[in-house]
């Protein structure tokens, strides 16, 4: 490969920060080959197992030292093209990216959010660590990355996650100090993207830079907002500079002393097989304001109380209560029929028109609808189905986050066979008689199954229900 044409103002910014050596050095990783990286879904597969064994001789990964779960791959073995990543096995993502979650470290059972969560490896990687107990909020502005994101929490397998697309600061007026663990990937000048992308070498400047230092100033404060005292934040970027990562933290601290720098790192390209990457690990020691300089104590309640009184649906009817009751029996029923190994996780019945979720809470924190009223929210937690003429139709979220073995049929495929290919390409399948109703379609991998979607089987037939935005 031949070096890439950088920005002489960032080349200047590096030597600064590293010295003429060690510059070069880093100026030369842009001669090498990008990295490629996935992270294996811990929801679905055990550590150490047969299924993950198989996919690391399928495609002859190597560990990712920082990443329990993460592997580096080479380019020619094209792992989303896969039926396994159909299946939700595995999350493609950039090897240094994997970094921020590590040190995050969520545990089952808390209160996390990612502030600004699209396409979704954080968000996956922290529902993994949490291993669906708890409540996770992942949000994200743009209304198609906001779609991304739902996606991928779908196909994954997710449980107890809420997506939300809304700004920081809506965010921030509904949930003050609510949060145990915050992520946020801080919209960057996207340095650690020029090896892969160089559209991004021509969209930096310096003046760039400090376009997205301010956006993330304000992002941050309303991050501050939402931790809980004792609660821990991840900052992180894919950009080298000191101004969006160092000089950020420490005017953090400086604004608000009840902060602590638990622990700054910096992967860089020259130095470990990766992109690039920063993070920092934020602790918040106390909650009092007292400490606080006024315009920082002003703030902080300003942020906190711009949601004061919007309570919107106090008023839900009785008929909407039983309606959402009499759509809970329904699906418990059909469950009883179809699915009979499928343990609700815990949460709360909510209906969106004829759809049916169940809005996850953790022992701690219960989320209600007066909070979202008004949110645009592409999933409300784990999507049940909807009722179509008074029946009910199980959403694909539902396949995903089951197992093979809580359905009563099952149709499974070889991960090589033609009619994996004819099911993830919307065709109907020729199946047994004795099959009926609805069927689990799933793929084997190692020695276990592993769903792909939902058919209905009728006469020996098939008939594909896997959403048409998702085939081949």
């Amino acid at each position: 490969m031949t070096e890439v044409s950088l920005p002489a103002a960032f080349r200047d910014q590096i030597i600064t920060m590293l010295g003429e050596h060690e510059g070069e050095a880093f100026f030369h990783s842009y001669t090498t080959k990008r990295t490629y990286g996935l992270r294996l879904n811990h929801l679905k597969i055990p550590p150490s197992s047969k299924t993950e064994q198989t996919i690391q001789q399928l495609f002859d990964l190597r560990p990712v030292s920082w990443c329990t779960g993460g592997y580096y791959y080479d380019e020619h073995f094209r792992p989303g093209k896969h039926p396994y990543h159909a299946a939700g096995l595995y999350y493609i993502q950039e090897p240094s990216a994997m970094s921020a979650v590590e040190l995050l470290a969520p545990k089952p059972g808390e209160v996390v959010l990612d502030l600004a969560a699209a396409p979704g490896g954080k968000t996956t990687q922290i529902a993994a660590k949490m291993a669906g107990s708890g409540l996770l909020i992942s949000n994200e502005i743009h209304p198609q990355r906001a779609k991304i994101l739902a996606e991928n929490v779908e196909r994954l397998g997710i449980r107890n996650a809420v997506v939300t697309q809304t700004t920081p600061g809506e965010l921030s007026s509904r949930f003050p100090l609510a949060f145990d663990r915050i992520m946020l990937d801080a919209p960057c000048s996207g340095e650690g993207m020029f090896r892969k992308d160089h559209d991004a070498i021509s969209e930096w400047s310096p003046a760039s830079v400090e376009v997205c230092v301010n956006r993330q100033w304000d992002i941050l404060q309303d991050a501050v907002a939402m931790l809980k005292p004792g609660g821990v934040m991840a900052y992180s970027t894919c950009t080298f500079n000191r101004r969006e990562n160092e000089e950020m933290m420490s005017r953090l601290l400086n604004e608000y002393p009840f902060l602590r720098l638990v622990q700054e790192k910096r992967i860089w390209p020259h130095l470990q097989e990766g992109e690039g990457h920063y993070v920092a690990l934020i602790e918040r020691l106390t909650s009092s304001d007292d400490i606080l300089n006024d315009s920082s104590a002003n703030s902080l309640r300003d942020r906190s109380s711009r949601y004061s009184g919007r309570t919107g649906r106090n008023d839900r009817s009785s008929r909407e209560t039983m309606d959402v009751s009499s759509s809970w029996k329904t699906f418990l029923a059909w469950a009883q029929e179809e699915l009979p190994g499928f343990k609700a996780p815990s949460g709360t019945p909510i209906l969106f028109g004829e759809a049916l979720y169940l809005l996850p809470h953790s022992e701690s924190y219960s989320l209600n609808m007066d909070q979202l009223s008004g949110l645009k929210i592409p999933r409300a937690g784990l999507h049940l189905g909807d009722f179509r003429k008074d029946r009910f139709h199980p959403a694909h979220a539902l396949a995903m986050a089951s197992a093979a073995q809580d359905a009563t049929y099952v149709w499974n495929l070889e991960a090589d066979s033609p009619e994996v290919t004819s099911y993830l390409h919307g065709d109907t399948l020729t199946i047994p008689d004795s099959i009926r109703g609805w069927c689990l379609v799933t793929i084997t991998c190692g020695e276990d199954h592993f769903p792909l979607g939902w058919g209905k089987a009728s006469n020996g037939q098939l008939k594909n229900h896997l959403p048409k935005g998702l085939r081949n």
